[in-house]
Formats: C-alpha cells, structure tokens, sequence
C-alpha cells in the first residue's frame, strides 16, 4: 500500500476574481505567498516524493511549504477548461446557451467546450499515479485532485461530492494494485510554523 496525498495550490489573482484558471499559468499572488509562508508540511510527510504540475502557481507552492524543489510531472496538470478558461462560472452558468454544468451534473464524460472531460483527466493521471513506488505528496489543482477523490470515493460526478477540496490541507489516498481507496485520515491540515 502506497499513501499519496494532494495539496492544492495558494491562490492566484484569478482564483480571487472567481476565473476558470484551468491550464493558463496564473502565478500566485503576493498574499498567498505570505499565507502559505506560515506553514510547514506535517512532519510525517516531509521526507516523501514531492511533486508538482508544470504551472508555477504548483511549483512555487511545494517550494515555500516543503522548503524544496518538486519534480515536474506534466501528468498532473490541471484540466483543460478549453474556451471558457479566463471566464467566470457564474457568468457561464447565467447563459442558457453556454453548456456550463455545475460539477455534480457532469458524470464522467461532460467536457467544456475545445477541453477535457473528467474521464480523459483520470486517464492521463492514471498510470503514472500507480507506477508510484513509495509514498508521495504532489502539489496540483482542483480538478486534479477531484478526478483522484472522486475514484477513491466512487462518486461518479452525479449529486453531491463526499469532499471539498480547501487549502492548507492534504487530501491522502491510498493506491493498492491498481485501486485508489481513501485514506484514514484523509485530510491532513498542514503545521503552523509558530506551533
């Protein structure tokens, strides 16, 4: 048994404005680079595999949290919103015509127009979460994360999520063969410095 655990990202001027990030390199913005200096990854994961997506808002978080460099892995990167990145959800979702679904109308196979569906996410993250040969800690994006929880749970994208996903925590799987279950515990806050 293999524990992995997710980390989401600090926030970006996009997050803030309500923007569909998606794949467009936002970096994070000076307030989360305060925020996420006052904390520290618990001790029990400090010494694992660290990754990160190739979007720096990643890469610059697992540097200020883990105090090191993450390994790249361009498999983690986050959906592809396609032509609605840059827009705001709520403005989509006020156009009839738009084809904008709240995450628990999509099912596995709902894709926004010129992106990725949930399906095809999990299909690129797949093999390389299970070639994993030791415990491992990634930074990466909400729709990343969603599509691992959302297998560990068996929640097919119809009614409500058994998770949010919220920052300064890790959210932690357990890969057995070619299975995700979840863990327990499953979230982990992450350590105050000053603690």
């Amino acid at each position: 048994m293999i524990r992995f655990a997710m980390m989401r990202h600090g926030h970006t001027a996009w997050n803030r404005a309500h923007r569909i990030q998606g794949r467009t390199d936002i970096p994070l913005d000076d307030q989360a680079r305060a925020d996420l200096s006052a904390f520290a990854l618990p001790q029990d994961w400090r010494e694992v595999d660290l990754y990160a997506t190739p979007l720096s808002r990643a890469r610059e978080t697992a540097q200020i949290v883990a105090g090191r460099q993450a390994q790249v892995v361009d498999a983690l990167i986050e959906m592809d919103w396609g032509r609605w990145e840059g827009q705001k959800g709520v403005d989509l979702k006020a156009d009839p015509k738009s084809g904008f679904r709240d995450i628990e109308q999509w099912g596995w196979g709902y894709r926004p127009p010129g992106g990725e569906s949930a399906a095809e996410v999990w299909d690129r993250v797949a093999p390389w979460l299970f070639g994993l040969k030791r415990d491992s800690l990634a930074v990466c994006h909400i729709g990343t994360m969603r599509m691992v929880l959302a297998k560990a749970h068996g929640w097919d994208f119809d009614g409500p999520a058994p998770f949010a996903v919220k920052r300064n925590r890790l959210f932690v799987v357990e890969l057995h063969g070619d299975m995700v279950r979840v863990a327990n515990p499953e979230i982990i806050r992450l350590e105050r410095r000053d603690a």
